[in-house]
């Protein structure tokens, strides 16, 4: 995998159990304020990392946790977190990010981020962040490609793939093109169609089956990830095997996933937010970046989609789901 700058790469597998035996609780009520974008993902790994570091709701710590109604609505949010005095902010998503960076200058920024945090402006560069922002980034741009391949070796008579692209998301302008890139290499036609909206997805597969696309391949996006119950269930119903950076994407009936352990990366968050807690600045962090990818097949969608996948690809898997 290329990397980009010269981020610190830790196996997230590691999480934070290792730290546990020497967390020392800390001496007053710790403030950790989140915002996120899509606003379902769960951060309960986070709460769970930070109890091992010491940290006990009610007692040493308050999570104030204030729901998005809309994009449009991040500002909102971001100003009454301000408001509250937090000590850190927990921004999970790139958008929610985004507002972070942009609208708060006086506290500490974690985020979590699936795109690239040089490339959309949100640090100087992995190694030295800069200002009040640090993180961990899935990268997903760098993922494009790889997740091609497994798709391919799945699916061996796959000629033409469709990428699902929401266009009004710009911070995934670079993987889409990154996708193209590794399609050409693969010898795949990569087709693109758009949705903006929950609404434009049923289009968007009938158009898919339509045109006899072999597969899809799903771009990060969080109205994607809001929605990937209902993508799985339009993919299974036109007869398309799709994958996904997000393992959750099969928990709910998709074919495949090839990403990081969305758990793991989330209970990196709560590292940086107890060393801020504790002190450090967030310049002085580098930006974190998945060391570790998994592969997910979900046997079962795959035989109600008449697929037959080979061994060797099941053998790779992290984990089959029967």
């Amino acid at each position: 995998m290329r990397l980009i700058g010269l981020a610190i790469i830790l196996p997230l597998s590691l999480a934070v159990a290792p730290l546990a035996a020497h967390a020392q609780p800390p001496e007053k009520t710790a403030r950790i304020g989140v915002m996120r974008w899509p606003p379902d993902l769960n951060i309960d790994p986070f709460r769970q990392s930070l109890s091992a570091l010491g940290y006990r709701e009610g007692q040493n710590l308050l999570i104030e946790e204030l729901t998005s109604k809309s994009y449009e609505d991040l500002p909102r949010v971001a100003a009454q977190l301000v408001r509250r005095k937090v000590n850190v902010i927990l921004a999970v998503g790139t958008p929610a990010a985004r507002v972070a960076r942009d609208a708060i200058t006086t506290i500490p920024v974690v985020f979590l981020t699936f795109a690239d945090p040089v490339r959309t402006g949100l640090v100087a560069s992995l190694a030295r962040p800069e200002r009040n922002v640090t993180g961990v980034t899935m990268i997903a741009a760098e993922l494009a490609g790889k997740r091609l391949e497994p798709l391919k070796e799945a699916l061996p008579s796959t000629t033409c793939v469709v990428a699902l692209w929401n266009p009004a998301n710009r911070d995934t302008e670079e993987e889409l093109n990154q996708t193209r890139s590794a399609a050409r290499s693969l010898g795949i036609q990569l087709d693109v169609h758009a949705a903006r909206t929950p609404e434009e997805l049923e289009g968007a597969f009938t158009a898919m089956a339509r045109e006899r696309a072999d597969a899809f391949l799903m771009l990060s996006d969080p109205m994607f990830a809001s929605e990937g119950r209902r993508i799985a269930g339009l993919a299974e119903r036109n007869g398309l095997p799709g994958m996904s950076h997000r393992r959750e994407y099969v928990d709910v009936g998709g074919l495949m996933s090839y990403g990081p352990n969305l758990i793991d990366v989330i209970r990196r968050a709560a590292n940086y937010a107890d060393k801020i807690i504790k002190g450090a600045k967030p310049a002085d962090l580098p930006v974190e970046q998945p060391a570790k990818f998994e592969l997910v097949i979900n046997l079962k969608t795959a035989r109600r989609l008449g697929l037959r996948i080979p061994p060797s690809v099941l053998l790779r898997a992290d984990q089959v789901i029967e």
